[in-house]
């Protein structure tokens, strides 16, 4: 077999290749050999320029070594060969002890660098607050908490996951924005872990959020988290307030025993459940929610008025010209919309919507009341109602249920979805735990299926409620929010074939999948996971909200609640909007903004307005709104 004949150049590059693979001591040679080829040339140019050169060659030859040993830093002394070798080898020492020291400083350096990159230093901070875990929610709890540290000098949210420290302060920062006056933290390591929690110095913040993640077993998780951060703060003196979510009912009693006493426990997917039917029931509800949580607009805030003490409740619905009351605290109970009657005794506090917590100021409004204005009719009767369910995931059977405790006589449910076995076997679940006045129908297709949907008559249900599938584990590009997408695509083109308006609520996972969803102005939105985080930031912020929070949600109590201005007002009369105050608390309500909807499809939120002011003057349309907190 006749050999290939190799070029000269690959093969002294394949034996160099080689010899690097020897190790230290041949790379060492070589940088060696390295410099000699270039210091010792270029030392005898500069020594052969030189005009004051010896004019020998030996001592020219011995300039050239002393060159040489200046630059190299090898001595460079000459004499005889005793003295050459014995700097030489002083050299040597002095080179491996620079070298060695230089080295162990670059590698302390680095590996606190790299600690310091993997978050694994201790934060020193008073007053902070500190979020557990990582999820979507984290950066719409993120952004509410820097939203409410933005009248603070010294502000700081430390966030604490099982994740890359640099991959979660660029998530934080494309997501969050600039903080401004709020210092963002991160540091990395296990929720669960209790040796790890304490780099985050839970003990001196002032809240601890601990978020659920995306996982099958998020809520064990949650629990698990609780009872780390009870470990690691067992040896402390005082315990900050914990706000914790899980999924499922079944983990809050525990949840609840490992936060304590001071702890909030919130079950996202009831309260989503009963924000999505609250929306069904009322399209444009989710606005006033997204109103009402977020620290961007109007929220609730819990004001002492000793002005007002011994007075009715009803007297201080138009005390505050720029600030809606609609409830009180009494203890830690609160009553929302209690009978105008109430007096208001010495320790209670009153539940108000505003703008901040110095903007609601004392003012008598009854001026501006226009008695000719309000009308005595009775209110719209609420009659009885079809919902149609597109898709079924885990909070499904929660939503049934919240339209099987207030169903009319006569009302029905149908839902069109995939027979699978898991949710044939939820729907009869859900038909056999209720009975009553609804009636629960499952139809097999295919929502994302054209001829599924104009199998319907969609126009005959008063809500279509649109949902997602559970996302399947292991699977990460199985977005939920797919098939919704789908689906409400297919309902908008319906709406624009017909030229009629759909009562459509959708939920979705992802926020950011919201200005692609294909809806009309009058459609709902629910951001499952957003609305949560936006709850746990403000019950972080004032834990006694929570109880308000949890009567204002519930399926029975008081709640927002939209209705016709013809039960409130003269439409066609311009009139303040004190007098629907006036109106509503001869109801027994307490009215905190209306919707118009002459300007619906073009403002930003779509006609709704939350806490006008009293004097605020307007001409009232038949199909404009107002909001209220009352009962049904």
């Amino acid at each position: 077999m006749a050999q290939r004949r190799i070029p000269f150049g690959d093969r002294a590059r394949y034996w160099f290749d080689n010899t690097l693979t020897r190790g230290a001591a041949a790379l060492v040679g070589w940088m060696a050999l390295l410099c000699l080829a270039v210091v010792v040339p270029a030392s005898a140019v500069l020594v052969w320029t030189d005009p004051d050169a010896p004019a020998s060659l030996t001592d020219r030859f011995a300039q050239v070594w002393r060159l040489t040993g200046e630059t190299l830093r090898l001595g460079g002394a000459t004499d005889t060969p005793l003295r050459v070798a014995t700097s030489v080898l002083l050299a040597l020492v002095t080179l491996l002890y620079v070298s060695t020291l230089v080295g162990l400083i670059t590698t302390a350096l680095t590996e606190r660098l790299t600690a310091l990159r993997r978050g694994r230093s201790t934060v020193l901070e008073q007053g902070h607050a500190v979020v557990l875990g990582w999820s979507e929610q984290v950066f719409t709890v993120v952004s509410e908490l820097v939203a409410a540290n933005a009248n603070q000098q010294r502000a700081a949210v430390a966030v604490l996951a099982d994740r890359d420290k640099t991959l979660m302060e660029e998530a934080l920062g494309m997501k969050v924005g600039p903080a401004s006056r709020t210092r963002l933290i991160c540091r990395s390591g296990p929720t669960t872990d209790p040796s790890v929690l304490p780099l985050t110095s839970p003990a001196t913040a002032s809240v601890v959020l601990i978020l659920p993640q995306d996982e099958p077993d998020a809520d064990a998780e949650v629990v698990k988290t609780l009872l780390a951060l009870r470990a690691a703060l067992a040896g402390e003196g005082t315990r900050p307030p914990v706000v914790a979510a899980v999924r499922d009912d079944r983990y809050r009693l525990a949840a609840c025993l490992a936060a304590g006493p001071d702890g909030t426990v919130l079950e996202s997917d009831t309260v989503t459940a009963r924000l999505i039917v609250q929306a069904a029931r009322r399209p444009g509800l989710s606005l006033v929610h997204q109103e009402l949580l977020d620290f961007a607009g109007d929220e609730f805030y819990l004001v002492a008025e000793p002005a007002l003490i011994g007075r009715q409740f009803g007297d201080a619905l138009l005390s505050y010209p720029t600030s809606s009351v609609v409830g009180m605290m009494r203890g830690d109970t609160p009553l929302l919309n209690p009978p105008p009657e109430t007096p208001i005794a010495p320790g209670d506090l009153l539940v108000v919507i505003s703008r901040d917590d110095d903007t609601a100021w004392l003012d008598d409004c009854a001026e501006l009341v226009e008695e000719a204005a309000m009308t005595a009719g009775p209110s719209t009767p609420a009659r009885a109602e079809r919902v149609l369910l597109l898709g079924w995931n885990r909070r499904a059977p929660l939503i049934v249920d919240q339209l099987r405790r207030r169903a009319r006589p006569g009302s029905a449910v149908d839902v069109v979805a995939d027979h699978a076995e898991a949710t044939v076997r939820q729907v009869n679940e859900a038909d056999a735990d209720g009975g009553g006045d609804l009636s629960l129908t499952l139809h097999h297709g295919d929502v994302t299926r054209p001829e599924t949907l104009r199998g319907l008559d969609v126009y005959s249900y008063n809500s279509v409620i649109v949902l997602g599938r559970d996302p399947v584990p292991g699977q990460l590009s199985d977005d939920p929010d797919n098939r919704t997408l789908v689906t409400l695509l297919l309902l908008r083109q319906l709406e624009e074939a017909t030229g009629r308006e759909l009562p459509v609520v959708t939920e979705l996972i992802d926020d950011r999948n919201r200005a692609l969803a294909p809806i009309g102005p009058g459609a709902d939105v629910i951001i499952s996971g957003k609305l949560i985080g936006l709850l746990m930031a403000q019950i972080s912020q004032n834990r006694h909200l929570a109880a308000v929070f949890e009567e204002l949600f519930s399926a029975d109590g008081t709640g927002v609640r939209l209705r016709p201005v013809t039960d409130y007002v003269l439409p066609g009369r311009e009139t303040s909007f004190a007098t629907v105050v006036a109106s509503a608390r001869h109801r027994g309500e307490c009215a905190i903004g209306y919707r118009s909807h002459d300007d619906s499809s073009t403002s930003p939120g779509y006609g709704m307005r939350i806490n006008p002011p009293k004097d605020e003057q307007r001409r009232w349309r038949v199909e404009d709104e107002v909001v209220v907190i009352g009962r049904d």
